[in-house]
C-alpha cells in the first residue's frame, strides 16, 4: 500500500524553483513575442494567409520561460521549426493527411532535428500542422515552412533577444568557458580536487536520457553547490575581512612610462586605473602594457587598461571568489561600493590564507601533531 501510495506521489509536481517575478516576467515575454509575431506576419503577408500558427504557444514558452534550456536556443528554435515544417509537408504531400501521415511526420521530424542539432519540442507540433492543418495549409505547400513558420520563429526570436537580455537573462545563452587558460593539458586548478568532468561525463552516459540543461550549466550548479555546502560547514569569510586596503592606483591619464616604472619598483602585474573621486575605470595588466609598441611612452594608460574587469562588493561571502580565482585567468578581484568606489582588493594570497586559516580554526589539528 505504501509503495502504492508512492508511486501515486510521483504525480504531483515539485514546487518551481523559480520568483513571481520572474513567473510574471516570463508571462510578459510570452504576450509580447506572439503579438509581435503575428503582427509581423499580418504586415508581409496581408489578410490572406496564416499569421499565427498554434505551436508558436509552446516555442514562446520555451523562449521567455526556460530561455536557457539547449532546447530554446536560436538555432533550436529556427532550425527545428522550418525543418520540421518541411518534413511535415513532404509527409502529407506523399502520403496524404491522415493519421499515419501525421505520426511519421512527427516521428521522421525528431530523427532529423537530432541529426541537425536543432531539437526544439515545438517542432513536432509543426510537423503535425503541417499534416492535419486544413485546406489553408495544404494550399501553402513547401511555403508553408517559410511563412508562417520560418516568419513566426524570427518574429519570436527577435522579441526573445530583445526582452531576455533587457532583464538580465542571458540570451542566446552561453554556457561558461571551460579548460586550462594556459593551453596546457593539466586541468584548471578548480578542478583538481572534487568531482571531475570524467566523472560527471560517466554519470550521464549512464543515465543514457536527454537532460534540459547543457553540461556546462550542470557543472557550474554543481561546483556552485559544493560552495554553499563550504560556506555552511566554514562559516562566512567577506571580502571586506581578507581584502588589500592600501592599494596603489594609476589614473587614466598616467603615462605608461610611469605605470612600467610603478609595476616595476612594486612586482605588480596588474594596477586599478581609478578616476578623481576614486571610481574604478579600469585594470592595467603587464602583459597588455609589455605588448604596447612602446611601453616607456608617454601615451595615457586609459588606451591600454581593461574595462571589462570581474568586482565583488565588500559583503560577498570570499568563497565566491573561489571560482574566479582560481580559473587560471584572473588573480586580483577589486572591492567595489555601490558607487563604484575603490576599497580594497582581494588576491589569491589573501583567499588562501584567509581558507588556510579558518579550516585551521575549524579543524584543529590533534595535540600529537601540533607538537611536532
Amino acid at each position: 500500500m505504501n509503495s502504492f501510495k508512492g508511486w501515486l506521489r510521483t504525480f504531483w509536481p515539485e514546487p518551481m524553483a523559480l520568483s513571481h517575478g520572474e513567473q510574471l516576467l516570463s508571462s510578459l515575454g510570452t504576450l509580447l513575442g506572439l503579438l509581435f509575431s503575428g503582427w509581423l506576419a499580418r504586415q508581409v503577408l496581408g489578410d490572406v494567409a496564416l499569421w499565427l500558427v498554434a505551436p508558436m504557444g509552446a516555442c514562446a514558452v520555451l523562449l521567455f520561460a526556460v530561455p536557457s534550456s539547449p532546447l530554446a536556443q536560436p538555432w533550436s528554435v529556427l532550425g527545428g521549426n522550418l525543418v520540421a515544417a518541411l518534413v511535415g509537408v513532404a509527409c502529407a504531400h506523399w502520403l496524404g493527411h491522415g493519421l499515419v501521415a501525421a505520426a511519421l511526420a512527427a516521428a521522421a521530424a525528431l530523427v532529423a532535428m537530432f541529426l541537425l542539432r536543432c531539437l526544439h519540442p515545438p517542432g513536432g507540433a509543426i510537423a503535425l500542422t503541417a499534416v492535419l492543418g486544413g485546406e489553408e495549409v495544404a494550399r501553402l505547400g513547401y511555403y508553408f515552412a517559410l511563412y508562417p513558420v520560418a516568419l513566426n520563429s524570427l518574429g519570436l526570436l527577435v522579441i526573445a533577444l530583445v526582452f531576455n537580455n533587457a532583464f538580465r537573462r542571458r540570451y542566446p545563452h552561453r554556457a561558461p568557458r571551460a579548460g586550462n587558460p594556459h593551453k596546457t593539458r593539466d586541468l584548471p586548478p578548480r578542478d583538481r580536487l572534487g568531482f571531475t568532468a570524467a566523472d560527471l561525463d560517466e554519470v550521464l552516459a549512464a543515465r543514457d536520457e536527454l537532460l534540459d540543461i547543457s553540461r556546462a550549466d550542470l557543472v557550474q550548479i554543481l561546483r556552485q553547490t559544493e560552495e554553499r555546502a563550504y560556506r555552511r560547514r566554514f562559516g562566512e569569510i567577506s571580502c571586506a575581512d581578507i581584502m588589500s586596503r592600501d592599494v596603489l592606483c594609476l589614473a587614466p591619464e598616467t603615462s605608461r612610462a610611469e605605470a612600467w616604472a610603478k609595476m616595476q619598483a612594486h612586482r605588480f602585474t596588474v594596477m586599478p586605473v581609478v578616476n578623481a573621486q576614486r571610481q574604478l575605470q579600469g585594470m592595467l595588466y603587464l602583459h597588455d602594457l609589455l605588448q604596447a609598441e612602446d611601453a616607456s611612452g608617454e601615451e595615457p594608460v586609459r588606451a591600454l587598461m581593461r574595462t571589462q574587469v570581474p568586482s565583488c562588493g565588500p559583503q560577498w561571502p570570499s568563497i565566491r571568489l573561489v571560482q574566479r580565482l582560481s580559473s587560471g585567468e584572473v588573480h586580483k578581484v577589486p572591492v567595489l561600493d555601490e558607487d563604484g568606489v575603490l576599497l580594497g582588493i582581494v588576491t589569491q594570497t589573501d583567499l588562501v590564507a584567509a581558507l588556510y586559516r579558518r579550516s585551521l580554526e575549524s579543524d584543529p589539528l590533534p595535540a600529537a601533531e601540533a607538537g611536532d
